[in-house]
């Protein structure tokens, strides 16, 4: 019996990322449809088409680097690892449910804080070896002990995981009647415990349906595990990613039927894709381009000062001129039609005489500003943009651009002597419950501690403890005390977002119009990165 994730984490400090804030600050992330066998004829005669069997060949945005089921915040390995490696629970990324995985149901209650849970009967790993309760035990254990925390903060509101027998895990948490337990016990992948870290970064080994079989800078190759024994086995001889991260090249290779779905189709290659005969699901995401104040120099000290700025912003335009109307104005901290979205009780809408009047309640005389932006492109529109639109005030605004890493290291250094950042961000490739969303820029961490200043504040000791109260209520109860929250996030907008963009996917659904005379069905974008192939299968004519 194992005891973990007990080493004196405190509520207060979940999600207070450091260094892994930082690298994972760019990031832009399952089921397809129902379960069938590996290889299905669909008809016969004229007409038939046969299902699974072939090759699902995807053309990805991203680039491998890192596969650690502990710690990575590559896009690409994270999208790839959802096929090869299970969890107690996985995220359908489609909607942001919780699914069984090793799991073979809900957790049963014992108490107010304890849960158990059944693992299923027969399942292993694909190298052979069987999955015990003590592979789960030791993964949580090595997610926690891991030297970046990247992932160890989501797992604060769980203070332990224990292997009680052959079959059955028990959970103890730190939140009584915890609400979100399977979506946070998803965030851990589980693994053969006698794997070293070199080969989890390398290539990891799983239970899930897939298996990597080969890896390389440019193509990565997965195939059937021929030890799955759960609900979504693969139904294709090979999953297939070509790395392209040049969308000029992403969009040929699907053009010509090399790939059957292409990920992060950019705006002005929608209509073609789409006459070509894709399908092209454009989703809505969590992933963010926000604004940052420094509340340590006057006058984002004052709200006012802020609100004004934030009227003083045309996002519409944002929409239209940079995002090809791929994105949304912020309404509220999530996105519309996000899981538990509810629209703040102040919206920033462009409102050039509300920010005159805001800057006059606060004091401000406009003169020179500093902007920093990280070096995505977007993001670094966008700081033009704001750039002209507080010119339109008086402000004197100059614009310093860097990498992520810079960025957030001369900010962190404490010498910085800026006034807003712009950048982008997105946590959902991890989940979409509030609570993780919120605890990603809100919780008491760096974000909050040391890039805004605004720690120390009365306002964020509201924030913290309506989002600890949130984390013990559930249903009707624990929406409206999260919308207590994204009231307070909005009204003093220190860390907000400006967008939520949109990410659009293609895939040839219709083997008729493919070029190569192969299709996927099945298959569906997502809003965030990754691609989902979990229950899809390839389609012949």
């Amino acid at each position: 019996m194992r005891e973990l994730l007990n080493n004196g984490m405190t509520r207060r400090s979940f999600l207070g990322l450091a260094g892994g804030a930082a690298a994972v600050a760019g990031l832009g992330l399952a089921g397809c449809g129902g379960g069938g066998d590996t290889s299905t004829p669909a008809g016969s005669g004229d007409g038939s088409t046969t299902s699974g069997g072939g090759t699902i060949s995807a053309g990805s945005a991203y680039a491998p680097s890192d596969y650690s089921p502990l710690s990575t915040s590559s896009a690409f390995c994270i999208g790839a690892n959802w096929h090869v490696l299970e969890g107690l629970y996985g995220i359908d990324y489609h909607d942001y449910s919780a699914f069984p995985e090793l799991a073979t149901g809900d957790p049963e209650q014992v108490d107010d804080t304890t849960f158990t849970i059944t693992i299923r009967e027969g399942a292993a790993f694909s190298n052979g070896d069987p999955v015990t309760t003590e592979d789960i035990a030791q993964a949580f254990q090595r997610v926690r002990d891991d030297a970046s925390g990247t992932y160890a903060p989501f797992l604060v509101p769980i203070e332990s995981v224990e292997a009680t027998d052959d079959t059955t895990v028990t959970v103890k948490t730190t939140v009584p009647n915890f609400s979100l337990l399977k979506e946070r016990l998803a965030v851990v992948r589980v693994f053969p415990s006698s794997l070293t870290d070199d080969d989890l970064k390398n290539t990891p080994v799983g239970s899930g349906p897939w298996m990597y079989d080969s890896i390389t800078d440019n193509a990565v190759d997965l195939v059937p595990n021929p030890n799955y024994n759960g609900d979504h086995p693969a139904k294709d001889a090979q999953l297939h990613y070509d790395i392209l991260v040049d969308a000029t090249a992403r969009m040929t290779a699907q053009q010509q039927g090399t790939t059957l779905v292409m990920e992060s189709v950019t705006a002005d290659a929608i209509d073609q894709l789409e006459g070509d005969g894709c399908q092209v699901d454009k989703v809505q995401g969590f992933a963010t381009r926000f604004i940052l104040f420094n509340t340590r120099k006057a006058p984002w000290d004052n709200v006012a000062a802020r609100q004004a700025v934030m009227y003083a912003i045309d996002t519409e335009k944002m929409v239209s001129n940079i995002f090809n109307g791929l994105a949304a104005p912020a309404s509220c901290y999530l996105p519309v039609d996000f899981p538990n979205y509810q629209e703040a009780a102040t919206v920033y809408t462009y409102d050039t005489a509300e920010a005159e009047a805001k800057l006059a309640e606060a004091g401000v005389t406009p003169g020179a500003i500093k902007i920093r932006c990280t070096d995505n492109t977007q993001a670094s529109a966008m700081a033009t943009q704001v750039q002209q639109d507080l010119a339109a005030l008086g402000f004197e605004a100059t614009i310093e651009e860097n990498t992520s890493a810079s960025t957030y290291a001369a900010i962190d250094g404490g010498s910085d002597d800026f006034d807003i950042l712009i950048a982008p961000g997105d946590p959902s490739c991890w989940g979409g419950d509030p609570d993780l969303l919120l605890n990603w820029w809100y919780g008491d961490g760096v974000w909050q501690n040391t890039r805004t200043g605004w720690g120390e504040s009365a306002e964020f000791a509201q924030i913290r403890e309506l989002m600890s109260t949130a984390l013990e209520q559930s249903g009707d109860e624990q929406a409206a005390t999260w919308k207590q929250v994204f009231d307070l996030i909005a009204e003093n907008c220190v860390l907000y977002p400006l967008i939520h963009v949109q990410t659009a996917t293609a895939s040839w659904a219709d083997a008729a119009a493919s070029p190569a005379g192969t299709a996927i069905e099945g298959f569906e974008g997502i809003g965030t990165t990754g691609m989902s192939f979990i229950d899809c299968a390839t389609v012949s004519a």
